[in-house]
């Protein structure tokens, strides 16, 4: 049996690149680790609306963290090894990967990133959209 897609009906036209977008990110669900925030900070004289991911990563430092761009990706990857020198008599804290992944529109821009009291903020910039009205002719065609 095959799913009905939302955007099939016929007034949506060049949209399957949305469609396709909406299965990856239902596709890459992920355990909800490390957990995040996503805040919307106003526009400024200086700058554009502006989005702020911030991911708890206590206990990574920076070398163990890498934030790529594949595409519309943004990729945030955090890598600790075990200590094989230390015997622990306890161990609550383990070493931990993980791999997040947003899905950017097409004009978001990465703005930088910062690391601060085990919290991982990357800045996005939304530019505004450039309103374009274009009037389209209408050709005639002429009998003989």
């Amino acid at each position: 049996m095959s799913r009905q897609s939302p955007f099939g009906h016929p007034l949506l036209l060049g949209f399957d690149e949305i469609e396709q977008a909406l299965d990856r990110v239902a596709k890459g669900g992920g355990d909800g680790y490390p957990p995040y925030n996503i805040e919307r900070l106003p526009r400024s004289d200086d700058e554009p609306e502006r989005l702020r991911i911030t991911l708890a990563v206590a206990g990574f430092t920076r070398d163990q963290l890498e934030i790529t761009l594949e595409e519309n990706q943004l990729v945030i990857r955090g890598r600790q090894t075990d200590d094989k020198a230390r015997h622990y008599l306890h161990r609550g804290i383990a070493a931990r990967q993980f791999q997040r992944t947003f899905l950017l529109a097409d004009n978001m821009e990465v703005m930088g990133a910062d690391l601060s009291n085990g919290l991982l903020s990357i800045d996005l910039a939304r530019p505004e959209p450039e309103r374009i009205v274009r009037r389209i002719d209408i050709a005639t065609e002429e009998k003989h």
